[in-house]
């Protein structure tokens, strides 16, 4: 049989459990500030039929869609972000939904693109959205839902940037450009991070406009001002106490899925140099694609891989984030003074009550499987997993029905105390 060469495919990754943990942190940091501002889960199958996402996302996106047929003959696509799907499960259960309906979502897409640093072909995207109303209030809620978000995780120095999708609009009805030409524009607008101004301008210029006309546009585009409805945006936002400081507005802004329709919105942080973390907008006229008739909504992506990126290249990460609190060890019997059988399970037996103990107070606890390992190795494993305290349990222990508690972080430990004196320190340390 010939050896298979054990490796992921390019793009798409594995999470070991030290890496999976940074995760989990970050994705019960989200759920709880989510949760707290009223929105509900949400999950979506991996597969959509391919009419369902095709289409919706421009040129580029259609392009690095994962797309298929399947073994039934159907053509289907793999999620390529979680705004459509909902589009499609608003007017799939319209009648049975609560308007407004406010949902989280947090769950993989795919994408084929070419991977680099914070790019990948399957990644985790968290998404909050409300549906069914206008109110700049929605808009709002969801801008001050990110910030609240930003601030659980620990970031302190970030910028919201905005923009209205309206301004784009205006310059069709100005005579700048023509509306056939609208969404070229918007595609090479959004580039301007990336390639920079004259980038922008070659990309203009090559899609024919003149070196004057393409400048103009850019120009015509950077002088705007905020909408009024962005003005009143602004103004709630100094209501929910989100100072101007927090957000900025940037006439360039375009945000290139072409479902947005009115105010859009990224996130950068300060010492994050990849690119944003995470963005969004109102998108009004996407659900009446799927629906019989105009749904309003407006919703926010977190870039979670960055967001895991960021966080650790700014030390934001909590020093422990180990899920195991305590390694409960089996005093070999050979380092007993009676090796015998019967000494090695009556340790074993005592170590498993203790484990039951602990859980039963809420601390998360493993227990060493292979009682005929030296306690070196045991404690060298709670140490390699990052488990902050190790309980022994060995002959002078089990005389006196005490444990030692041993803290790996501190190299303390605490000889012959009760289980109960062991939880509460254990407990007060958290």
């Amino acid at each position: 049989m010939n050896k298979i060469k054990a490796q992921t495919l390019k793009g798409f990754r594995d999470f070991l459990p030290r890496e999976s943990r940074k995760r989990q942190f970050v994705i019960n940091k989200l759920k709880s500030v989510f949760e707290s501002f009223g929105f509900e889960p949400l999950e979506t199958p991996a597969l959509e039929y391919e009419e369902v996402l095709l289409g919706k996302y421009g040129e580029e996106g259609d392009k690095l869609m994962y797309r298929f047929t399947d073994n039934g003959g159907r053509k289907v696509a793999l999620r390529y972000d979680q705004t459509v799907p909902l589009a499609r499960v608003v007017a799939q259960y319209q009648n049975q939904l609560p308007i407004p309906f406010k949902r989280y979502q947090i769950q993989p897409v795919w994408r084929a693109e070419n991977p680099q640093k914070g790019r990948f072909r399957e990644f985790l995207q968290c998404d909050i959205d409300t549906v069914g109303t206008n109110s700049p209030l929605a808009d709002v809620e969801i801008i001050a839902t990110v910030v609240e978000s930003l601030k659980q995780l620990g970031f302190k120095n970030f910028k919201i940037i905005i923009n209205d999708r309206n301004i784009f609009s205006m310059m069709v009805k100005r005579g700048v450009v023509p509306e056939k030409d609208l969404t070229s524009i918007i595609r090479s607008i959004d580039k301007l991070k990336k390639i920079g101004r004259e980038g922008v301008l070659n990309e203009l210029i090559e899609k024919g406009y003149g070196s004057e006309k393409a400048t103009y546009i850019v120009q015509q585009i950077e002088y705007f001002s905020p909408t009024e409805n962005l003005q009143q945006i602004f103004t709630y936002l100094e209501k929910f106490g989100i100072p101007s400081s927090v957000y900025k507005f940037s006439p360039t802004l375009a945000r290139g899925l072409d479902y947005y329709t009115g105010m859009i919105f990224e996130v950068e942080v300060e010492g994050y140099t990849v690119g944003s973390v995470g963005g969004g907008g109102r998108f009004d006229n996407l659900i009446g694609i799927f629906a019989d008739k105009q749904i309003p909504a407006v919703g926010f992506a977190f870039g979670f891989d960055r967001i895991v990126e960021a966080m650790t290249e700014l030390n934001l990460f909590p020093a422990d984030l180990a899920t195991v609190k305590v390694l409960v060890t089996v005093f070999p019997a050979r380092n007993a003074s009676h090796s015998d059988a019967g000494g090695s399970k009556e340790f074993e037996q005592k170590s498993i009550e203790v484990c039951s103990q602990l859980r039963s107070n809420n601390i998360n606890t493993e227990l060493w499987l292979d009682p005929e390992t030296k306690l070196e190795k045991q404690l060298k494993y709670a140490d390699q997993k990052g488990i902050p305290y190790v309980v022994i349990i060995g002959p002078e222990e089990a005389e006196s029905n005490k444990v030692t508690l041993k803290n790996l972080a501190s190299q303390t430990q605490d000889k012959l105390i009760t289980l109960d004196e062991a939880i509460r320190r254990i407990q007060s340390a958290e």
